[in-house]
């Protein structure tokens, strides 16, 4: 198969999971928004409300795990990959793009909140209870070291959690291959067994998703489409700005115009456009090494590693999604937490290797929002309409990757 090019669904064939989930989330709203008012309205919620939370818990316990897991996973091979000189620059390049992508969409995120606030209907849609206490600003640097990665991983503290695997995983990179590749053994199996959960989760979604809409739509009214729209512009926003930064790592590192540089990556983000995969979009985006100006030895070594671990628009995309639901719930985010939020972004893109556009939604986002104090309630019903955002997150990515391999290809 053409891995090149989108699988065609066969005729007569179910729609698909996104599908499904859409169709959930439109049916859930539209049945909130019918009772309304009415007398079946409370029974229904009485019994959609545990439902839709089952369905939120069972998703959230495989976040520490799974994240973890990944993230350890990613980095030691990441680094285990790192021995060449071309791989070394890359993996700079990579860590220092990540992490200006996720600091500009916390800014850029903000002030577009500030000019253009999110609905008056989205105050229907908080979690009830007060916010979450972040502490003063700066005390989350008291704990980012975990003195006990077990209790941060029971109390789901992720940023001692994130940066404990990090170390981790580096230092799995340094010891004797033998016990490497038998802790990583371990750790690929757990994140494969919460692979296969999250998968049982989601086959339940379009119910868990339904569940969840009715109370939406009761409360929020029609008026929850009107949110769930902002939402899209703001994601996208930065997911664009992920692109635009890539056009001007290519154009100042690179030493490449913008006009020269978009003809060469175009081929490779409409593949990107429609198929929505990163890895898919590989072979156009080897293909891209030539008229990028690039050796094809050094973007056979760069692009793996791209597609592999950098996810430069998604990472300011989740970022963008935290923010997004922390006005939504009414926390305030300072300089420290929206700093922190970045940082966390940047980390835990990396354990979105290889995973489905929905399973990598809760596993790269939720670490950022826990990070922030930010609840996680909303998320199924933004995993509802991720696939439009899906398309600019990816097309963002390949053009990330091309604009590094571009920097570090050319002076090969």
């Amino acid at each position: 198969m053409d891995i090149s090019k989108p699988p065609v669904r066969p005729p007569g064939r179910m729609p698909g999971r996104s599908t499904r989930i859409l169709i959930g989330l439109a049916a859930g709203l539209a049945t909130g928004v019918a009772i309304a008012g009415s007398n079946v309205a409370a029974p229904v919620v009485a019994i959609a409300r545990p439902v839709g939370k089952l369905w939120i818990d069972a998703l959230t316990m495989t976040v520490v795990p799974l994240v973890f897991s990944l993230l350890v996973t990613g980095i030691a091979g990441a680094a285990g990959s790192a021995g060449g000189r071309v791989a070394r620059q890359a993996m700079l390049w990579f860590a220092g793009l990540l992490v200006l992508a996720c600091v500009a969409a916390a800014a850029a995120t903000t002030l577009a909140l500030a000019a253009w606030p999110v609905p008056a209907e989205a105050g229907a849609l908080r979690s009830a209870g007060p916010a979450p206490d972040m502490g003063a600003a700066g005390a989350w640097l008291d704990n980012i070291i975990p003195t006990n990665p077990l209790r941060a991983a029971a109390d789901t503290a992720m940023v001692p959690l994130v940066v404990f695997a990090m170390f981790m995983g580096f230092a799995l990179s340094r010891i004797d291959a033998p016990l490497r590749e038998a802790l990583l053994a371990v750790f690929k199996g757990l994140a494969q067994a919460m692979l296969v959960i999250v998968g049982w989760v989601l086959w339940l979604a379009p119910i868990g998703v339904f569940a969840l809409a009715i109370g939406v739509g009761l409360t929020a009214g029609v008026g929850a489409a009107g949110v769930l729209l902002h939402y899209m512009v703001m994601v996208i926003g930065a997911c664009l700005l992920g692109i635009a930064l890539a056009y001007a790592a290519a154009a100042l590192a690179g030493r490449l115009s913008p006009l020269a540089f978009g003809r060469a990556a175009l081929p490779a983000q409409v593949v990107a456009m429609s198929t929505q995969s990163s890895l898919a979009s590989l072979p156009a985006m080897i293909a891209a090494a030539a008229p990028l100006g690039v050796d094809r030895a050094a973007a056979g070594i760069v692009l793996p590693l791209a597609v592999s671990i950098f996810r430069m628009s998604s990472a300011a995309a989740n970022i963008a999604v935290a923010i997004y639901l922390g006005h939504v719930h009414g926390v305030e985010l300072s300089l420290a937490t929206l700093a922190l939020g970045a940082l966390v972004a940047a980390a835990v893109s990396v354990a979105a290797v290889g995973l489905p556009a929905q399973v990598s939604f809760f596993a790269v986002v939720g670490p950022v929002c826990l990070a922030m104090g930010v609840p996680l309630t909303l998320l199924p019903l933004l995993l509802a309409i991720e696939t439009i955002p899906d398309i600019f997150r990816t097309i963002g990515n390949v053009t990330g990757g091309l604009a590094v391999t571009r920097i570090v290809g050319r002076a090969v």
